[in-house]
């Protein structure tokens, strides 16, 4: 395999070294590495990335303590779940249905076969603003060893990382070095461990049941671990679902709706789904972590001057709204009214006979 992509039946999810960023490298450096994530959001809208130095020790930790979470008896998890509109704590095995964030109808249940945890950025990180509690809400923590330590260690990390991005978004974008520094000051982050929870051994899939349903992410970018099973697949602009996972030591990284709606949609929010992972008529364990970095809530998104070209294709809207409605598709079954185009990407996709490869 090319040391520079990874490679599904011909689709490429690009590797791009980031550590010119990291260690404010030399500007030529730099200059490549935001080439490179111009390319691969313009045409992907997914990448994998190296260089990141985010210590193997941290993830080793925080990966152990996710594991010994979903592993206790479900009732105890259960008394960790919190109301659908505050986006924290225990969500268990069809409890939602991601696909509802897009507007897209399905069964009248929620149906996505995982289960999750969420932590948050808290609205007592910043006193002086008076920010909503619903949204910056409290975090829940699990009566497990070393769990809180662990898990806000990693957030860390990963929340570094994504401001990392949106520097290398910037110069991409030929924008002034600190553009998205007035956007995510007080941003909106949640980091959400899943766990595929289709019991172990073989099974018979009831056929509305998917791992995680077709959706766009919602924020400015997601910062994803990965186990490297099979199960996540992306659409391609050709409309077929394609495999992916992460190369060794790689994170993966998407756009979400509000780096499209910035962009006129130059960049992407490619939609993705998860599927059970079954592995020759079994189920295989598969877990992931994924760092939403989403934008202050009062934050007004319109697309970019230098992208607006012959219109906008998307009207004004602060991440609150944006981010409120997506949740309560996802969380609490309505649809979402402001996910037209995305919702009709899906919509095109299984018209084409596609929506379940």
């Amino acid at each position: 395999m090319d040391a520079m992509t990874a490679a599904t039946e011909g689709f490429q999810v690009p590797i791009i070294d980031i550590s010119p960023y990291i260690r404010n490298g030399d500007p030529a450096d730099r200059a490549v590495v935001a080439a490179k994530v111009d390319d691969a959001a313009s045409s992907v809208g997914f990448m994998q990335i190296v260089g990141h130095e985010i210590p193997p020790a941290v993830i080793e930790e925080f990966t152990a303590v996710m594991d010994d979470f979903f592993a206790l008896p479900l009732e105890v998890k259960k008394a960790y779940r919190t109301p659908p509109d505050i986006n924290r704590g225990y969500a268990p095995p069809k409890s939602e249905s991601l696909s509802l964030s897009l507007g897209v109808e399905q069964a009248g249940r929620m149906n996505d076969f995982f289960e999750a945890f969420n932590v948050g950025v808290e609205a007592r990180e910043y006193p002086d603003l008076a920010l909503p509690e619903d949204h910056y809400a409290a975090n829940t923590w699990p009566a497990v060893d070393h769990f809180e330590a662990a898990v806000s260690a990693y957030f860390v990390e990963a929340r570094r990382v994504a401001h990392t991005l949106t520097r290398i978004f910037a110069d991409a974008l030929d924008l002034p070095a600190d553009f998205f520094e007035g956007f995510t000051d007080h941003s909106l982050d949640v980091l959400r461990m899943n766990n595929y929870a289709l019991p172990p051994g073989e099974i018979d899939l009831d056929g509305e049941l998917t791992g995680m349903g077709e959706h766009t992410d919602y924020g400015i970018v997601t910062v994803l671990w990965a186990d490297q099973v099979k199960g996540l697949q992306v659409l391609d602009r050709q409309g077929r679902w394609q495999d992916i996972s992460p190369e060794d030591g790689a994170l993966l990284i998407n756009l979400g709706d509000l780096m499209a709606r910035w962009t006129n949609e130059r960049w992407m929010s490619t939609l993705h789904r998860v599927k059970p992972p079954i592995v020759d008529g079994a189920i295989e364990r598969r877990r992931s972590a994924a760092y939403f970095h989403d934008g202050n809530i009062d934050a007004m998104i319109a697309t970019l001057p230098s992208c607006v070209g012959a219109g906008s294709r998307y009207s004004p809207i602060t991440v609150g709204e944006h981010i409120g409605a997506k949740l309560a598709g996802s969380r609490a079954g309505r649809p979402n009214p402001y996910a037209q185009r995305e919702a009709e990407r899906v919509r095109h996709a299984m018209r084409r006979g596609l929506g379940q490869q």
